[in-house]
This record gives structure tokens, sequence and C-alpha cells, in this order.
């Protein structure tokens, strides 16, 4: 009998976790739009995967609430936390062990109160021991003052949650995904991700309304600050989800590419590339086309495109195997590199390395972005971070010079110079100098053109100065005085970024 009256407790105790029984709560998350936190959590992970940790946590609140009401209003103390699979259908059992953390904002608007933190520090603890990568929903409203039960401390300040998820990096990799509001420790945890990923339903902010209106600094609506849409072009947010169903779609999409290969795949017609640069070399054309045909078919996934738009970020795969793409886009400040794009650059490639991505380089620049305005966007630091990071790459990056490789920005785009990368090939429209033909002419024949005074004959010679110094600087004499290593058939790019990567060791995503 005592066994059956505790295997009943036991069992209700279970049955007050599921949103069946929290038909109120779970009424409130739809009637706003939202899904609830288990049900986030069913369509991130494989079924029947989860181990979950804590469960039976209440909110630190015993001497101002019933024991009862706390079971039933504040269960897992606001957060899900525990082992599962993620795409094992697509990338097998044994490379799909990750770790999940599931914020549930029915529970005290997901604050972080004193059991919450025991939580995230265990599981935390428990995906750096086993290289466990980690998917992370944020939403919530940061620290929560009501946890009276705790009497041992003062300001509470000694939790280490933060440092622990902050020691993460570079080992355990980690996805954040924001939906809602996502305020202060909340989105320190979704700052500190590798990967960002919000709904269009998101505000996210270091700072919630109360904190700012405590502060003195005025009063403000939680959707008055940090939008989402800000957060996309300023480059906090490395993808806008439509929704939650969208952003937990792209979670798994992007964690995939650092599980390993997939069997499966299927190819564009490669010929296709032979007619994708404009014969006009002044002429603009979308890259994006260039990317999609060259990878496996729907496996690129672009990340932070609004932000530091004159360069490309992704993943794509190429025969089941993942790789980070930087590409150049000619179509924005003609493909220059400016001091965000640079920066965002810079901080894919350590990602890549860290996680042991190999790296494809598409250039196309007339390189770095100069003037006045530049400078004023820090653009020597930001722009030599390229520099730093290539020197300390340790994961094959291949050379592939579509057009215009001109300059420094040329040579941060592969790892800071032409023989840093693993293999350099360009197509026969590629065209090399230490800075654009144009710019090279006005200023390296300064007196010869000032010397002609009609303004026709002064082009007429103009023109035919640029065009010397394009066959001087043509694909085919670069590759003939060993500045790069072939020149290649714009059909075998893909088969030649295999190739060049064959020998490639290191990690598992080989």
């Amino acid at each position: 009998m005592t066994e059956n009256k505790e295997f009943k407790i036991f069992l209700s105790r279970l049955e007050k976790l599921s949103d069946e029984n929290r038909k109120e709560a779970t009424s409130r998350r739809h009637q706003s739009g939202n899904r609830t936190a288990r049900e986030n959590l069913h369509h991130l992970i494989e079924e029947d995967s989860f181990v979950e940790f804590g469960s039976f946590a209440v909110a630190a609140q015993r001497s101002r609430k019933e024991y009862d009401a706390l079971q039933k209003e504040t269960p897992a103390d606001g957060v899900i936390t525990g082992f599962c699979e993620i795409n094992s259908n697509e990338i097998g059992t044994e490379n799909s062990h990750a770790a999940a953390i599931i914020y549930d904002y029915s529970v005290l608007a997901g604050t972080q109160g004193y059991f919450h933190h025991q939580k995230l520090d265990r599981i935390i603890d428990k995906a750096k021991k086993y290289d466990l990568p980690v998917v992370i929903f944020t939403e919530g409203g940061g620290g929560r003052p009501g946890d009276v039960d705790v009497s041992t401390q003062i300001a509470g300040l000694n939790v280490p949650t933060f440092s622990k998820w902050a020691s993460l990096t570079g080992s355990s990799l980690r996805i954040a995904v924001s939906n809602g509001y996502c305020f202060a420790g909340n989105a320190a945890l979704f700052g500190t991700a590798d990967f960002r990923i919000a709904t269009e339903n998101s505000w996210i902010g270091m700072a919630g309304p109360a904190m700012i209106e405590g502060g003195g600094l005025g009063k403000y609506e939680p959707t008055d600050i940090g939008p989402s849409s800000m957060h996309e072009m300023n480059g906090t947010i490395d993808f806008l989800a439509k929704d939650e169903k969208e952003a937990t779609d792209v979670a798994k999409k992007l964690l995939s590419y650092f599980q390993g290969k997939k069997e499966s795949f299927e190819t564009s017609d490669q010929n296709r590339l032979r007619e994708l640069i404009p014969e006009d070399r002044k002429w603009g054309y979308p890259i994006r086309d260039i990317i999609e045909v060259i990878c496996d078919q729907g496996s690129f996934l672009e990340l932070r495109r609004n932000f530091g738009r004159s360069v490309v970020t992704g993943f794509f795969r190429l025969e089941g195997k993942p790789f980070g793409i930087l590409a150049n886009d000619c179509q924005q400040l003609g493909g220059a590199i400016d001091a965000m794009s640079a920066e965002k650059s810079s901080e894919f490639l350590t990602l890549c390395d860290e996680h042991n991505i190999p790296i494809v380089s598409m250039v196309d620049t007339p390189g770095f972005m100069v003037g006045p305005e530049s400078e004023e966007e820090s653009a020597v630091t930001r722009m030599s971070k390229l520099f730093k990071t290539g020197a300390k790459l340790s994961v094959p990056l291949v050379a592939i010079y579509l057009r215009k490789a001109y300059g420094l920005g040329a040579m941060a785009m592969v790892g800071g110079s032409f023989h840093e990368p693993i293999y350099s090939a360009s197509w026969p429209t590629g065209e090399f100098g230490g800075m654009g033909l144009e710019g090279a002419v006005h200023l390296g024949f300064k007196r010869e053109l000032a010397a002609v005074k009609d303004s026709k004959e002064r082009e007429l010679l103009f023109d035919q100065l640029v065009a010397s110094a394009y066959e001087k600087g043509k694909a085919i004499e670069a590759a003939a005085h060993l500045e790069i290593d072939a020149v290649i058939d714009p059909a075998d790019t893909r088969k030649i970024i295999l190739k060049a990567c064959n020998n490639y060791k290191k990690g598992n995503n080989t």
C-alpha cells in the first residue's frame, strides 16, 4: 500500500508538469500567439529522447506560498533542462546528442530564481564535460527578487551561471532562440551564445522596463526596448525568424552543420556557373545564385544577412559535408569590405575555426571600404581583425576568386595572404592587383592623363591604360606568376573544393 501511495504522489507531480494539466497557462500562451515551453521542446528534439533534470523543482518561495500552489504555478522553477537527441534522422544517433534549455515564460515570466540557476549550472557543467552542443530558448524577464526562502545571501551576485555559460566558448556550441520578451540575465545568456535566432515577435535588452525606470531613465513599455527588427540591423541577431516554429527549424538546421556529414544530397547543374558572371566586368550579379548552384540543394543557410551586407556569411554542404562560406556581394558597396562586414566575417571565421568547420571564401572585392566616413566606423581596428583571425586559422580555407581581387581587402578575405588558403583557384573572370584598376591608373598615370587637354582623348587614354592593366592582372597571368594556384572551369568549383580538403583530418566534420 505504501508503494501505491507514493507512486500516486509521483504520478500526480508528473501530471502537474504537463501542458494538459496547466490549461490556463497554456491557453494564455496560445492566445498570445506563442507556444508553450514543452511544445518548443518537443519540436526541437527527437521523440522519446529527452532525459530531464530537476523537473520537480519549484520556486524558492515556500515561506510565502503554499507548497501545493508552487507545484502548480512554478513547475520546474521556470526552466526545462536535459539531455536529448536532435537531428538523429539526418545525421545519425551517434552525432545527435545535445542538451536543451527551455525557458518557461508562463512561470513567473521566465525569471531566474535560486533553484532555476542550480539547474542551469548543472546542465551547463554536463554539456562542458561531455562536449555537448546546447540549444537554449531564452524568453524571460531576468533576475527574480521574490525567492524569499534564500536567506544566506545578500545580492546573490556569486551565481556562477553566466561564467559557466561563457566558459563553453570554443567547446560546446551554443544556439540561442529568443521569442517574446528577453531581458537582463536572459538577454545575457542570449548574447553570449555562438549563434542567436530571434522571432519577429521579440524584444531583447540588457535591462527591462522596471530596471530602466528604477535607474531614473524614464518609463518605457517592454515593446519599446530592443525590437528584433533593430537587432537584425545592428548584428545582434544571426537569423530573424517569422515565429517560434521557423526559429526552431533554423536552430536544428544550424546545429546540423556542427553534427557532421549527411549521407543523402542532391546537386544542381554545375555548367550553369559558366554563365553567372556578366561579360561586362562593371556589372553586378547575385552572389547567392552562385552559392546555391555550387552547394548541395537546399543546404545553404545565410546568417546576419542585413548586417555587414557586402559580405555573405553562412553554411552549406558539399556531398553532405559541412562548410562555412564567406563571399563578397558585389551588389552591396561593389563588394567592398566595410567595418561592419569585416567584423562579421572575423567573428564567423573564429566560430568555424573553433568548431572544425572548413571554409570556402568566394572573392569579388575592390578591397576595403575607404574614405573619412569609413574611418569614423573604426575601420582600422575592425578591418584588421580579419588579419588576426586569419593568422590563427587551423581549419582549411579554400579561396575561389570569382572576379575582382584587389588590395588588402582581397588578402583579408583569404586568411591574410594569397598563400594562406589550402588552395587558391580563380575562375577565368578573375582580375588581380594591388588596388582597383581605375584607381591604380588615376594614381600611376596622373601626369600622363593631365597632359592630355582634350577630355575625350584623355578618356580614351584612360580606358586604354585600364585595359592594359587588366591584361596584366588577369587570372591566367596571376597563375603564371604563382600568385594563385590555378585557374579553373567554374563548373569544376565544387569538386575542386572537395579535392582540396580531402586531406583534412581534424575533428569529425570530414
